[in-house]
C-alpha cells in the first residue's frame, strides 16, 4: 500500500509541476507577442504607465476636458485632500490582499491562495500624485482624444457601482500613500487575471502596444523601452 501511494504521491507531484511549467512558459512566451504595434497615435493627451516592480498602474490627468475622475475619485477619500495634486493613479487588484496585505511581510498563506483560486472580490486602488517623472519604473506616452475615451470607457467600467451609478468607496484605515484611496471593483483576481493583466487590457481596449497575454509587469513597460 505504502508503495502504491508513493507511486501516486510522485505521478501527482510530476504533473502539478509540469503545471506549474507549462504555466510560467505560456506567461512568458505570450507576453512576447505584441499586439497594436503600429497603432498611430495623434500626441493629444498623455499617460503613464508605472510599475513599483511587482505591480503595474495607468496614471491619467486627474480631470480634463474629456473626464474629472475627481467627481468620482474625490480627494477627501484620501488622508491629504490636496486638490493640486493632477494626475491619477488606478490599479485594479485582490481586495483582500489590497486591505490585508500592505507589506509583503504581512501575508498570508490563505489571502494568497484565496486571490489566485479566482474565488474572491476586486478593489481599485486609486493614488493622486502632483508631478509624474519619467524613469525605468514610468513610461509616458501620447494617445489620442478618441483613444483616450476607450481608456476611459474601459477603466470606468471596472468599477462597482452603486445604484445612482457611482463609484463605491471601501472604508478602510488602510492607505498606501497620503493621496491613495480604495473602491469596489469588477472581476475577481486569479492565476490568469492580475493586476498586470489589468493594466495589459487597459492598454489594448485603446489602441496601444500591448502584450497578447500576461501576468508581470516587466513585458509591458518593455514595450515601451
Amino acid at each position: 500500500m505504502s508503495k502504491r501511494f508513493l507511486k501516486y504521491a510522485a505521478m501527482f507531484t510530476v504533473m502539478i509541476l509540469s503545471l506549474i511549467a507549462l504555466y510560467f512558459l505560456a506567461a512568458f512566451c505570450l507576453s512576447k507577442i505584441t499586439v497594436n504595434n503600429n497603432t498611430f497615435n495623434k500626441k493629444e493627451i498623455a499617460i503613464y504607465i508605472m510599475t513599483n516592480g511587482i505591480h503595474t498602474d495607468i496614471v491619467l490627468p486627474a480631470s480634463n476636458f474629456q473626464k474629472d475622475w475627481t467627481q468620482e475619485i474625490k480627494y477627501e477619500h484620501t488622508l491629504l485632500t490636496d486638490t493640486s495634486y493632477k494626475f491619477l493613479a488606478f490599479g485594479w487588484g485582490d481586495r483582500k490582499f489590497y486591505l490585508e496585505t500592505p507589506e509583503f511581510s504581512d501575508l498570508k498563506l490563505s489571502t494568497g491562495l484565496r486571490a489566485i483560486s479566482g474565488l474572491s472580490t476586486s478593489a481599485m486602488h486609486t493614488t493622486y500624485y502632483l508631478l509624474m517623472t519619467e524613469d525605468r519604473n514610468c513610461k509616458k506616452l501620447y494617445i489620442s482624444k478618441v483613444q483616450y475615451q476607450q481608456l476611459i470607457k474601459y477603466i470606468s467600467a471596472s468599477f462597482t457601482k452603486d445604484n445612482n451609478g457611482h463609484f463605491i468607496s471601501i472604508k478602510s484605515n488602510i492607505h498606501y500613500d497620503n493621496a491613495d484611496a480604495f473602491y469596489e471593483a469588477v472581476g475577481s483576481y486569479s492565476i490568469f487575471k492580475t493586476c498586470n493583466t489589468w493594466t495589459n487590457n487597459a492598454l489594448k481596449a485603446s489602441g496601444q502596444k500591448a502584450c497578447f497575454w500576461t501576468i508581470f509587469d516587466t513585458p509591458i513597460l518593455q514595450k515601451y523601452q
